[in-house]
């Protein structure tokens, strides 16, 4: 038997960061998320294309001034 994922909260920085991301990406990406941690900024999703993997990552550098930890999208 197994258990239902937990999604972790999101908080309101969170949220404005993926929607600042979103809006410069055009939703070439799906169920963006990022996360904030202490030493910087972790993005999730999935696209089609490498080029919108790497149009996010940009996207995020511009509208934060943590490092990227990691960029966990998925190209589908």
């Amino acid at each position: 038997m197994s258990s239902p994922a937990i999604a972790e909260p999101i908080s309101p920085q969170e949220e404005h960061l993926e929607s600042l991301i979103q809006r410069r990406l055009g939703n070439r990406v799906r169920n963006l998320r990022v996360l904030l941690r202490p030493e910087g900024v972790i993005l999730q999703g999935w696209t089609a294309t490498y080029h919108a993997k790497q149009l996010a990552q940009h996207a995020a550098m511009e509208v934060t001034d943590r490092p990227i930890l990691a960029n966990r999208i998925e190209v589908r």
